[in-house]
């Protein structure tokens, strides 16, 4: 298959490169720098982030674009389904440790541990002094999934084990779990203590968690966010932990990352993360054996392994 031109365009895990090149004909270069014979000659895409219309329709014989993680909103989907180009992701592989780190998150923000560790390290334990009692606490405590998609069910399986009581909030009730359904995003952040958001980048997710969803949290409310930025107001967050109309946030994700709004950094009650919940070596090289796995399947077998819904799978030609 090293007749076949495939594009990596920007930076993607070492791994995807390790297991495409020499099977295929790798393109390490942006769309636009590119000319009209390579362009032509390119079938494949593996990318980690952004891949706009325009990039697509700079590449006239696309086949496939295998998208680096499980949210793919950074491909405009609709724009290859219009193309038939098949458009993969990276689901399951991760669902365990993007859940482990949201259950993380509820813990430390709940409890202040990484506030206590900073504690002991700077030395005030041994000099005699005592951490505060932690304001809150996980007991008797309700949790409402704003999201209850495979990541969502796995961070609830892992809250019931923590004797939490669990709700969820999503487009449709689903029939196979025994959670209680909220037929909005109000009506549950009304009844939890704990919201936590896992849903993907849409336009009905968008700033969704805004200043009348926190103040229905109320003040002995906590916010996780694990799915996207997007979702959340940052500047009503930020009003409502300085007043107190809740009482912490733990965050792995924000609106304009790699950056933190200043004000987030000042608070004793946020426990923040650096977009990590997927972060292990096992779980990105498992991403990029997906990613590497998706296109070669495609151009051997003609199927991909994991194509979103919205695109179609004809067979490959």
């Amino acid at each position: 298959m090293t007749d076949i031109s495939v594009l990596v365009p920007g930076r993607i895990h070492t791994r995807v490169i390790e297991r495409l090149e020499g099977r295929f004909t790798l393109v390490r270069a942006d769309v636009a720098t590119l000319d009209a014979a390579t362009l032509a000659g390119i079938r494949g895409v593996a990318v980690s982030g952004s891949f706009p219309a325009a990039a697509i329709d700079a590449l006239p014989n696309l086949e496939i674009i295998a998208s680096f993680g499980v949210g793919y909103d950074g491909v405009d989907v609709s724009r290859a389904a219009a193309r038939n180009i098949v458009v993969s992701n990276t689901p399951d592989v991760l669902n365990d440790e993007v859940a482990d780190t949201a259950v993380a998150l509820v813990i430390n923000t709940v409890r202040r541990l990484p506030q206590a560790e900073a504690f002991l390290r700077a030395g005030r334990w041994g000099r005699g002094e005592s951490f505060p009692l932690s304001p809150l606490s996980l007991r008797g405590r309700r949790v409402g999934l704003y999201g209850l998609g495979r990541i969502g069910l796995e961070i609830a399986h892992r809250l019931e084990a923590l004797k939490l009581e669990i709700g969820y909030h999503t487009r449709n009730p689903r029939a196979d779990v025994p959670y209680r359904y909220f037929g909005s995003l109000r009506e549950m952040a009304g009844d939890v203590d704990i919201l936590l958001c896992i849903v993907p980048k849409t336009p009905e997710t968008h700033k969704a968690i805004d200043a009348d969803i926190l103040g229905a949290l109320g003040p002995q409310g906590v916010l996780i966010n694990v799915g996207r930025g997007w979702s959340v107001d940052e500047a009503a967050l930020i009003a409502a932990l300085e007043s107190g109309t809740i009482a912490g946030a733990g965050l792995d994700v924000y609106y304009d990352e790699p950056r933190v709004p200043e004000a987030l950094l000042g608070f004793e009650q946020v426990s923040l993360l650096p977009h990590v919940a997927s972060a292990s070596v096992p779980t990105r090289n498992a991403m990029a054996d997906l990613v590497a796995d998706n296109i070669i399947d495609w151009f051997s077998i003609g199927r991909a392994r994991t194509p979103v819904p919205e695109t179609p799978q004809p067979i490959s030609g």
